[in-house]
Order: structure tokens, then C-alpha cells, then sequence
């Protein structure tokens, strides 16, 4: 929103300077993004005559011109300059715009200097009314009236001396598109006095030709309202030079005064009114949703075509205006109009929005009802925009004509008087917060806690208590806020704010990070084709509207994200990766369906080259003890097992579920399959783990952190078992037996520490045969073992193994 401080004064009685007024109304809430002084950009730009035009001597379309300027104002001396010139209206007696050596050209971004064009000198040029940024024309110079006073500021002649203030207005303050809603903010503040605006009455001296109707399925919904009134014998010349240049001030182009009064009413007072060519109207209007296939020539000279639902104005010929958005060229005002038919309507926001998003078309109508205008001002706005026309273009006015159906938009709501100072934590005096709500429109009652406040009807963004808080801190100014320490409530240090599985989730972060992993915070969403890979059968959640056709699901697991971030990496040459993430995967989108993971990816080598260590690819034990270590540091009970993952995104034979119950682990780990990795784009091989840390059972006693170290004084005995087991027996099935044994009580510890397979075995074992060799630590509790007890230990350990896996001691 561009705003003028000449047109604003208009409404707001004030000395303020520029600078003072977009302070305020920064500190208000609407921000100020620019501010433009024409002093600064146009102050050098001065009028001159052309008083002889020759033909260059080395160029055929350059003119050299000799010019009568003044460079000490219209009171100095006159001085003669040269310049050369390639516009085809230069004449000699032309009144222009000179711009001398030294002077910054706005519309080129240059400095203009003193040089030879041609080899001919030039000290200066004529300008273009692109080149001082003022429209867009530029097949010529700058031709002014043969009485334009030499030597005078262009800036002071043409009116172009009003700074300008750009705001953004955030989308719930539609009242500050209108100069008269930030005038409103600025007298509320006490930066000038808001003038009193009368609405002018209905005109009308006969009955409008031209009559309006809503459709009944849109009625109230689409379009709540519509208005019109048709004007006669009117007279569509230019607007006068005040209008235009207020519009040119804050960037628009004056086209008539039929169009320029639309505009103008639009800026001043946020209500968008549309001028139709009555003569061009074939029979009355109709509000309606379109078939679908329609199509409308708009105003911008594109030919849209109509999708079905979209809101549309018909004459008998068929649609002739984009509802909300644009008019269209079969009615438009041209000057020969003669007659026109004014129209002040009320749109539905999301309606208008919704059609202006599928013919990707905007303007300034349609940006200011996806916002909201103020419903109680759409006839009076109508009257204003009847009036001017009346005014400025002559003409009788009809009747207005109407079909409304206005939902009911009157609020009141109570504000306790005592939430200020709570919400804001600024005191502000009773009598303080009716007046600043007085000032903005409201309708404030107080009593002994509370103000009842009625809402007017252009804010329509006020719903509750809270908004109205907000009202009364930002008039107030927030900047007046003093900083003060929190009231004590509590002796002693406080206690922890985090939940056991906020805790969990910080614990197994700074675990990992401690293993030398690097820690990734990757998207939710991932692409459907990738997250199929890791979804196990399960069906995906897709969204309604993603953000890219990359990102179309949620994800089912964190591997894949950390994959490809591994593969952009890999792209950037980095080859030895350790990355990780603790993050929420996805398996439906009700409550409870959403889980939380620790996930660490390995890629490349396990360590850098250095002199006395070997470098090895990273392997599934890598993460396995990652994926352990994670699951101590959370707590997880040490009587889990492991056994082979079926998971399909695993390499078979290469990864393994670690868990207390069958069908529910608590981890995870392996090699990526190589069909999952050419998917992602990875090279070499990759391992990972995930631990699911909501399965990891919590401790049973709240203070307890670990179990209690129990030292025995007796010495623990160790020996060592190797069995003949079949080539398909992994090593987990035998530990697992050992560790089930009948007096798994005293067994402190089992490892395997050698494996004996492949054909030498085979020879020695027999066929689809292999020796796996465990060390068992046992660790006596009330005295020291016997030989012979040691002796029944061992033979219950290799029973238990011959039950378990049909493994024999291997003599």
C-alpha cells in the first residue's frame, strides 16, 4: 500500500513530517518499507525550450540541439546548452524537462556526465517520462505546454513533490488499504486529528434502465450484495491534474476519469467500485456461478477461460466481469462513453481468491476482497463514486438498484479491563484504553471490570478479547514497554520441565553425536517412490497439498532422508560419511500413530588414513555397536537379543533386529540393500541403525539411572565350548542357547570367539558342517566351584545347545 502525504492529509489534520508519520506507523503495526522524497530523486529536473534542432554530423537519427535553460532558477540568467538527442518529437519551441551534467537519471540508473556522443559534445539530455520513473511511456521526450515556466522545478510544475510512504499491510488489517483506515491508526496514536468525512446522499432523479440480480444458490454466500446506479450524459475526458497526480504519486497510470474515479475511491476509502459502458450492457445484469467452457475478454487484454463455480457478472450476452477481480473489455468505459453504470458489490474473500488463483490473475479489487472490505460502506462508497462522477464528468444519476442478502456482522465483546496489563504486562489506565478504542471506531461501555466494546464494521479481523488487548498495546506503543524480572514463585532450583521421552530423545542425541556422527534435520515429507522402499507393505500418507512433487508423503522412516543427504554429499564429493537424525516417522495421522527414532547412517570408510591404523569399509558391526551403545545410554534393559531382520531394505545375511520380545524390537541394524541404495544414488556401501525409543521399556523405579554394580570377592571360572553345528546356524542361535542354559543364573558373560567353516571344515566336520567356538565366563555367588560342579555346568550347557540349534560338542 502506497500512500501519498498530501492525500493523507486530506483526512488527517496534522504538521507531521514524513518521517514522523512513517515512524508512527512502524511502531503501529504497519510497517513502513520505503519511503520516497521526489526532493531527492526529481529536485534536479528543470524545464527548458528548444530553440534550435541540427542534424548530426555522424549519425543519421541523433539531433544536436541547443537549449535555453536556467540553471539558477527562473529568476537567474538564461544559459545556452548543447545536447544530443535521438527522440523523434524533438522540434524546435518544445517545452521539455532538461536534465544537466552531474544529475542521477532514476529510470536508467545512471549518472550523467559531460561526453562525446558521435564525436560530438554533449552536456545534459531531454527526458522521457520513463526516465524520471513517472509511467512507462518512452517513444519521446517529455512535451509540455508552451506555458510552462522556463527554469521552474519539473517537480513543482507537474506536482510530483509529495513524498510517498510504502507500508506492507499484513492480511488482517484490510481497513489500512484505504488512506482513511491509516489515518484512523495515526489520529488514534496523536499524530493529527481525523477530519470528519460525510457521506454523500443517494442521488437520483429516474429509474435505472439497467437492473441487477443474485442468483439464489449464491445469494448471501458469494455474493452477499450488489449495487448499482446508472449515470447519464457524462463527459469521459482526462481527469483533472489533482486526481492525477495523486494516482501517478503512488504508481498508477491515469487512464479517464470514469477509470481514474474507480481508482481513486478504491485507494482513499478500500472500496473497490467497477465502471460499466451502460450503452455497451445488452439487457441487465446477473450475479452468478459460471457453467464452466464461458469465456471473458478482461481489461488486461487476455481471454480467460471459465472453470464451473466460478462467480460471474452476465449481461444477456453472457459473462461479462470476473466478480471481485476485473471487468471486462466488451463493457469497459472508453470516450466515448456517454452513459456508464457504477457497481459497488460485496464478494466473498475465499470465493475470490479461489478464482483469481486458478486464472492466475490479480489486481488490486481482488487483493482488497480476499481481505475483506467493510460491508456497511458498500452503498455509501457507491454514493461517493456516483458523486465525483457527477462532479467531474456532469451527468444525471439514477435510482439506485440493489439485491442484497448481508449476513450479519455486528460483534460486541468484553474486555476486563485487568488483561491488558496481564497480556502485555503494561499498565494502561481504564479511561486510557476507552479512549485509544474510541479513537479507532470502536464502541466502548465501561463499567467497574470490564468494557463492553462493540467491533465496527471494517475490522473484521477483531474476534475476542485477546484482539482487542492488541488494539490497546499498539496504539499505546509497545516500545514504551518496560523490561521488569519475572515475580519469584518458587524457593530453590526448579524442576524439569521435560517429559521421560523428551529426555530419551536428548539423551540418544548427544549419544550419537558423541559416536562421531553428524547430526541432519531432514524434511517430514519425503517422495512416494523413495518412501515405498522403507514402507514394509504398509500404505503411505499422502498429502492433500504438497509443497513439491518431491515431497508428496510423510515419512515412514527416517533412513530416508539421511540417504539422501548422503547422496547430495556424495554428489559434492564427500566420501566418508557418519550422519544422523532423531526425529517422529509416520504411520497414520491419528493420535498415537507417530513414533520417535534415533536413525544413524555409515558411509565410506570407518576412519581417515593415519599412520598406524588400517583402513576398513564401514560393516554391519559398526552399527550394531552404535545401536547398542544408544540403547545402554537410554536404559534399555541388558537382556536383549538379536536375531536376522526380515525387513526388506535390509541386505539379507547382513542385518539383524535387536529386541526383549519376538515381533516387537527394540532396534534395528545392517546394510542398506543395493537395490535401495541404486535407488537413492549412493555408490559404495552403506550400513545403519534405527533404535525405536518408544518400545525401549522405562525404568520401573523413578530415581533409578543404572542398576546397582555388584562385585563378587570370589574368582569367576571361564572355559571354553566349540560346537559342530549346520553351515545355516548363526552364532546368535548358539550364544542364545548358552545364555538359556538351566543355570543361566551364574553364567556372567558368553562370546564367540572363533568360527571354523568352508571346505577345509567340511572335510573335518563333514558336509554343510562349521565349528563355532564360545568362551562362557561363570561367576560363582556363596563359595568357589567344585571341579565336579563345573563338570555338570558344562554338560548342561552342551545339552542346551544340542535342544536349541542340534549343535555337539566338538571333541
Amino acid at each position: 500500500m502506497k500512500l501519498a502525504l498530501e492525500w493523507l492529509k486530506d483526512h488527517l489534520e496534522t504538521d507531521a513530517s514524513c518521517a514522523d508519520v512513517a515512524d508512527a506507523l512502524t511502531d503501529l503495526g504497519l510497517e513502513v518499507e520505503e519511503t520516497r522524497n521526489p526532493e531527492e530523486t526529481l529536485g534536479a529536473f528543470t524545464i527548458c525550450r528548444v530553440i534550435s534542432v541540427k542534424r548530426h554530423p555522424n549519425a543519421d537519427r541523433l539531433r544536436l540541439c541547443r537549449l535555453e535553460t536556467y540553471p539558477n532558477g527562473r529568476e537567474g540568467p538564461s544559459e545556452e546548452i548543447q545536447v544530443v538527442c535521438g527522440a523523434p518529437n524533438v522540434r524546435i519551441g518544445l517545452v521539455g524537462v532538461f536534465a544537466p551534467v552531474g544529475t542521477h537519471i532514476p529510470g536508467t540508473g545512471i549518472d550523467l556526465k559531460r561526453g562525446m556522443i558521435r564525436g560530438v559534445e554533449s552536456c545534459g539530455m531531454l527526458c522521457s517520462e520513463r526516465e524520471l520513473m513517472i509511467s512507462d511511456d518512452h517513444e519521446g521526450i517529455i512535451d509540455l505546454p508552451q506555458d510552462a515556466p522556463l527554469g521552474e522545478r519539473f517537480i513543482d510544475y507537474a506536482g510530483l513533490n509529495d513524498s510517498v510512504i510504502e507500508i506492507a499491510v499484513t492480511p488482517n488489517r484490510p481497513d489500512a488499504l484505504g488512506v482513511r483506515g491509516i489515518a484512523r491508526d495515526l489520529s488514534a496514536r496523536g499524530i493529527g486529528k481525523l477530519k470528519p468525512v460525510a457521506s454523500p446522499p443517494p442521488p437520483g432523479s429516474f429509474t435505472s434502465p439497467v437492473s441487477v440480480a443474485i442468483d439464489a444458490e449464491i445469494k448471501g454466500k458469494e455474493c452477499p450484495a450488489f449495487f448499482g446506479c446508472l449515470i447519464r450524459g457524462v463527459k469521459n475526458d482526462p481527469s483533472p491534474d489533482w486526481l492525477q497526480r495523486r494516482l501517478k504519486a503512488i504508481g498508477l497510470r491515469p487512464i479517464s476519469t470514469l477509470v481514474d474515479i474507480t481508482n481513486y475511491v478504491m485507494f482513499d476509502r478500500n472500496r473497490p467500485l467497477h465502471a460499466f459502458d451502460a450503452d455497451r450492457i445488452s439487457g441487465n445484469l446477473r450475479v452468478h456461478a459460471s457453467r464452466g467452457g464461458e469465456t471473458v475478454q478482461a481489461l488486461d487484454g487476455v481471454e480467460y477461460q471459465l472453470e464451473p463455480g466460478m462467480t460471474v457478472i452476465s449481461d444477456d450476452r453472457g459473462p461479462e466481469c470476473l466478480a471481485g477481480i476485473m471487468g471486462g473489455m466488451a463493457t469497459s468505459c472508453t470516450d466515448a462513453t456517454t452513459n456508464v453504470f457504477l457497481e459497488s458489490a460485496l464478494w466473498d474473500p475465499v470465493a475470490t481468491a479461489r478464482t483469481g488463483r486458478k486464472l492466475k490473475l490479480s489486481s488490486d479489487a481482488r487483493y482488497r476482497f480476499e481481505r475483506g472490505v467493510d460491508p456497511k460502506f458498500a452503498i455509501d462508497g457507491l454514493a461517493m463514486g456516483v458523486q465525483m462522477i457527477l462532479d467531474l464528468c456532469g451527468g444525471e444519476a439514477s435510482e439506485f438498484v440493489s439485491d442484497e442478502a448481508i449476513p450479519k456482522f455486528e460483534r460486541k465483546y468484553a474486555l476486563r479491563t485487568s488483561r491488558v496489563e496481564r497480556l502485555v504486562g503494561m499498565r494502561i489506565d481504564v479511561d486510557k484504553q476507552v479512549r485509544i478504542l474510541q479513537s479507532l471506531g470502536f464502541a466502548p461501555r465501561a463499567d467497574e471490570e470490564s468494557i463492553s466494546v462493540e467491533v465496527p464494521s471494517w475490522r473484521p479481523d477483531i474476534f475476542g478479547e485477546a484482539d482487542l488487548v492488541e488494539e490497546v498495546a499498539r496504539i499505546a506503543s509497545l516500545a514504551s514497554l518496560e523490561g521488569k524480572p519475572l515475580p519469584e514463585t518458587r524457593k530453590g532450583v526448579s524442576g524439569s520441565i521435560l517429559t521421560p521421552g523428551q529426555k530419551r530423545e536428548r539423551c540418544a542425541r548427544r549419544t550419537i553425536a558423541s559416536l562421531g556422527y553428524n547430526e541432519c534435520i531432514t524434511y517430514s515429507f519425503v517422495e512416494a517412490k523413495l518412501a515405498g522402499l522403507f514402507a514394509d507393505g504398509h500404505e503411505l500418507i499422502r498429502l492433500e497439498n504438497p509443497i513439491s512433487s518431491e515431497m508428496d508423503v510423510m515419512r515412514p522412516d527416517l533412513l530416508p532422508g539421511l540417504l539422501l543427504a548422503a547422496a547430495r554429499n556424495q554428489a559434492r564429493g564427500a566420501a566418508d560419511l557418519a550422519l544422523f537424525e532423531v526425529g517422529t516417522v509416520f504411520s497414520g495421522t491419528e493420535p498415537g500413530e507417530q513414533a520417535a527414532h534415533a536413525s544413524g547412517l555409515l558411509v565410506g570408510n570407518s576412519s581417515v588414513r593415519e599412520p598406524h591404523g588400517k583402513v576398513r569399509p564401514v560393516d554391519t558391526f559398526d552399527v550394531k555397536a552404535d545401536a547398542e551403545a544408544v540403547l545402554a545410554a537410554i536404559n534399555s534393559p541388558r537382556r536383549s537379543r538379536v536375531a536376522r531382520t526380515k525387513t526388506n531394505w535390509w541386505h539379507p545375511g547382513r542385518s539383524g533386529d535387536i529386541f526383549l520380545r519376538p515381533g516387537s524390537p527394540l532396534a534395528t541394524f545392517g546394510e542398506i540393500h543395493p537395490r535401495v541404495l541404486r535407488n537413492f544414488r549412493i555408490r559404495g556401501t552403506a550400513v545403519a541403525f534405527s533404535v525405536f525409543l518408544d518400545r525401549v521399556p522405562f525404568p520401573r523405579s523413578r530415581s533409578a539411572v543404572r542398576s546397582t554394580l555388584v562385585l563378587s570377592e570370589l574368582q569367576p571360572v571361564e572355559r571354553d565350548f566349540a560346537f559342530i553345528v549346520d553351515s545355516h546356524v548363526d552364532a546368535a542361535s548358539v550364544v542364545n542357547a548358552v545364555r538359556q542354559s538351566p543355570r543361566k543364573d551364574i553364567i556372567e558373560s558368553v562370546s564367540l570367539f572363533d568360527e571354523f567353516a568352508g571346505p577345509q571344515a567340511e572335510e573335518q566336520l563333514g558336509t554343510g558342517k562349521k565349528s563355532l567356538a564360545v568362551s562362557v565366563r561363570l561367576q560363582p555367588a556363596g563359595e568357589s566351584f567344585k571341579e565336579e560342579e563345573i563338570a555338570a555346568m558344562g554338560a548342561d550347557i552342551a545339552a542346551e545347545v544340542l535342544r536349541r540349534t542340534r549343535g555337539t560338542l566338538r571333541r
